[in-house]
């Protein structure tokens, strides 16, 4: 059956807009080899795995039967374990009788029969069930056992497990529209005088609001099915996605309208109504009306604001005094916790901005969703971060609600400014003080830290990027999300909601992170320079950093190259992950293992202990620091010549491998004869033989000053620091450059610290320093792409550089592969040959 991934992008493109075979461009033709009968093969295929309407398609003049049509779609939708398509109720509802909970109750009786896992639902798909049925993983797993139980002389049906009709508690909420199923002359016998004459009312009057019927009735005949639920949604309706609650993490299937629902989840916010989140993502209007319409049936989504309540029902009017609540009323209480302090922040800003004059009051829900206050929204400061963050909250048990913020951050892709107090309040919970050790630790300093820059960045009066009067708001947003969005849509997106983006830092390396010049972005520019080659384009441009190999996916190694043997560690980097540390003695095996399904980087990392890392924080600061600190290391200052480090912030790591350099007054390597380092002066001297059989002896080392990027071994351990004399001991230029990083470092809170106040300091986000960041950001990507080009067999972007980075990055989806190994050695970057 095809999909929308199976179809070309233009026939799909024709079969929506109901191109006759004789119309159809001769390129699309010749793609299916000029045969009709492919053409109308592809329509019906396309169409049911899309789930379009018949009697507005193509395929109603290929398939003539319509009921045909909807039985195969539901069955392809049960097949791939879809979400029941509700914007289809009144054909498989009315037509074929089929209700949402009879869909869920066949799909649980054919997973159950085939043993499948409560996992292999969908995410959406698994919600919904668990909303109708009421059975989630551990009813899933209890009922699974009770079925295969071996206690009955004959195997039961699954049925026998599953609920015959509705949970009594579905939620029914007045704003929605009833209308009449497929009814049964015998379902009629059964009804009540009261139920029946609100059925005739609705056949004759058409469908009706909710909210205008005896709610007992109504909720009856929903959960009998006789009925069902329509929830319309408005060009100009305002939708508010609150932290989630009761997500099911099972797995993404992948379908096209799972990946509709994700690109609107990660785009809507409330200050952008349904006609124009479908302009910025340029989708048909009504198909971004049937996602959200799901979001609001699965409990993820709420209107901003309710139609007006008076003509409704009184039982309706009398909810808030029972154990159910209208939406409205539930809207309020979830968003009030939400509000209060944004609308706190608001009066006094005004108060302050009116010279006092303002009268201090208390903002009412109602002046909250008001749409018309969209006139007064600003653009906002974008921070990214990666799923490693999201994780790092799911699994710290730091706090029980901190998880439903970290699903919300990771399924819909972003925490809106209206939603940060609440989850501020539970990072507050947190504390100041570890508990636990080793990961535990890991979790709470990230927690802390991300904490300290939502402060910082959030209502910053020091941080107006557009008006003196009005800091900005913070929005969240996932990377892995919003960078599915296709490069149109997403830089329409950024553009509409954001004036500056900011990345945590470091975005691990599995991630593509977001390629922006416009907003600035204070992160890296391109994807590119979140990769290996922006490692080897640093070591290259400095003429040093640690001994580094990158070996093209499918070598083999069979010994370790001779300029690793002298390091005990190594750091090894699969292409496209994060670095592991490994024992020299052992790393083949894992090397040649990794080489088999992709490239990897060899760096030196320690020699005899363990390597030292420090982080320098950026823009450099050497006012009354010593010489001999890290920051005026020549590696570093040389950096500020080559790439534009006074506009944007972030760490340079620095590396030390043990190797130490041991000099005298008159600049020349000795070996120290000191009696009680007799064992250290072995060492020493072997080494230095070592270096001589390299090509890079005494002689070629004394003789002549160094060079600022001469390359230097690295880190010391703490007895060399204790043992060896003040003229040996580790000295400033001992250490290399391993990784420069954009952005605000969140695994440490000193460098967090540090970076949040060179913000400040150095104004990177007043508009002549933004704008200055987005002209070097732009010459710096091409610099990058041209080094790649250069240490590759192809053009592996094969068009302009310039033009392909001048709105912000390359258009490609992944980081190119090397093509040619590589060694960085001696300060020069060359072809490795074995």
């Amino acid at each position: 059956m095809a999909t929308i991934e199976s179809v070309s992008p233009e026939l799909a493109f024709h079969i929506r807009q109901n191109t006759q075979w004789g119309k159809l461009p001769p390129s699309v033709k010749e793609s299916m080899n000029n045969s009709r009968g492919v053409y109308e093969q592809n329509i019906v295929q396309y169409s049911i795995a899309n789930q379009l309407v018949w009697r507005t398609n193509l395929v109603r003049q290929v398939m003539r039967k319509e009921k045909k049509y909807y039985e195969d779609v539901l069955q392809y939708c049960r097949d791939h374990m879809m979400l029941y398509p509700y914007h289809l109720q009144d054909q498989c509802v009315q037509g074929l009788r089929i209700t949402p909970f009879d869909y869920y109750h066949s799909m649980l009786e054919m997973i159950m029969v085939e043993q499948k896992s409560y996992d292999s639902l969908p995410n959406f798909t698994a919600r919904d069930c668990l909303l109708l049925t009421g059975i989630g993983r551990n009813e899933y797993i209890d009922i699974m056992n009770k079925y295969k139980s071996k206690r009955f002389w004959r195997r039961r049906s699954p049925s026998e497990f599953i609920p015959s009709r509705l949970s009594d508690d579905v939620e029914v909420q007045p704003w929605w529209v009833v209308n009449v199923g497929y009814v049964t002359e015998e379902e009629i016998e059964r009804c009540t005088p009261e139920e029946h004459k609100i059925i005739d009312f609705i056949i004759k009057e058409g469908p009706q609001i909710v909210g205008t019927i005896d709610r007992k009735i109504v909720r009856n005949l929903y959960i009998r099915r006789i009925v069902y639920l329509v929830i319309l949604i408005n060009d100009d309706d305002y939708i508010v996605v609150p932290p989630l609650k009761g997500f099911v993490m099972n797995r993404v299937q992948g379908d096209y309208f799972e990946t509709l629902l994700y690109k609107v989840f990660v785009s809507i916010n409330e200050h952008t109504n349904i006609s124009e989140l479908a302009s910025v993502l340029q989708i048909d209007l009504q198909e971004v009306k049937n996602a959200v319409s799901v979001f609001i049936r699965l409990g993820f989504g709420q209107k901003k604001s309710f139609p007006d309540s008076s003509s409704y029902h009184e039982s309706w009017k009398q909810l808030d005094e029972g154990s159910h609540m209208t939406s409205e009323v539930n809207s309020t209480m979830e968003l009030q916790d939400i509000t209060d302090l944004v609308m706190e922040d608001f009066l006094l800003t005004e108060e302050m901005t009116d010279g006092g004059e303002k009268e201090e009051e208390e903002p009412s829900l109602k002046t909250y969703i008001d749409p018309s206050t969209e006139n007064v929204f600003h653009r906002r400061i974008g921070f990214l971060f990666d799923s490693t963050l999201t994780a790092f909250l799911m699994m710290g048990n730091l706090s029980p609600s901190l998880k439903n913020h970290a699903v919300t951050m990771f399924e819909v892709g972003k925490l809106t400014d209206e939603a940060l107090d609440s989850f501020m309040t539970e990072l507050d919970k947190v504390g100041d003080e570890p508990e636990g050790e080793g990961e535990a630790q890991r979790y709470f300093h990230h927690a802390v830290t991300l904490r300290h820059t939502i402060k910082f960045l959030r209502h910053n009066p020091q941080l107006c990027v557009y008006d003196k009067d009005n800091s900005p708001a913070l929005d969240l947003l996932h990377c892995e999300s919003i960078t599915k969005l296709d490069r149109g849509t997403l830089s329409r997106l950024m553009l509409k909601n954001y004036s500056v983006l900011v990345s945590m830092a470091p975005v691990s390396q599995e991630v593509h992170s977001v390629s922006s010049c416009n907003p600035p972005h204070i992160g890296p520019a391109i994807p590119e320079m979140n990769s290996i080659w922006f490692k080897l384009w640093l070591y290259h441009r400095l003429g040093t950093g640690p001994v580094s190999l990158l070996l093209t996916r499918g070598t083999r190694l069979t010994t370790l190259p001779s300029f690793f043997r002298r390091y005990s560690k190594i750091l090894l980097t699969s292409w496209g992950h994060d670095h592991a540390i490994i024992n020299s003695s052992n790393i083949l095996l894992s090397l040649n293992e990794a080489l088999t399904h992709s490239a990897v980087l060899l760096q030196a990392y320690s020699w005899h202990a363990e390597g030292k890392l420090q982080y320098v924080t950026f823009p450099f600061e050497r006012e009354g620091l010593p010489e001999d600190d890290l920051v005026n290391h020549p590696a570093l200052k040389q950096l500020e010549d080559i790439t534009d480090l006074k506009h944007t912030c972030g760490y340079v790591t620095m590396l030390y491998t043990g190797i130490p350099s041991i000099k005298t007054q008159d600049n020349k390597r000795q070996i120290v004869n000191d009696p009680s380092l007799r064992a250290r002066e072995e060492e020493i001297s072997e080494f230095l033989e070592d270096l001589k059989e390299l090509g890079i002896g005494e002689q070629s080392i004394s003789s002549n000053k160094p060079h600022p990027s001469t390359p230097v071994s690295t880190v010391g351990d703490s007895m060399l620091n204790e043992e060896l004399p003040l003229s040996v001991r580790k000295l400033a230029s001992d250490w290399v450059p391993l990784e420069l990083c954009f952005g605000i470092p969140l695994f440490s809170e000193e460098a967090n610290r540090t970076v949040s106040e060179k913000i400040v300091s150095h104004k990177l986000f007043a508009s002549t320093s933004l704008e200055h960041l987005k002209h070097t950001n732009r010459l710096l990507a091409m610099e990058l792409m041209d080094f790649i080009t250069e240490y590759q067999d192809a053009d592996v972007y094969n068009h302009s550089l310039s033009q392909s980075v001048r709105h912000g990055g390359t258009d490609l989806l992944s980081v190119p592969l090397p093509t040619r190994s590589l060694l960085f050695y001696n300060g020069s970057l060359d072809t490795f040959d074995r």
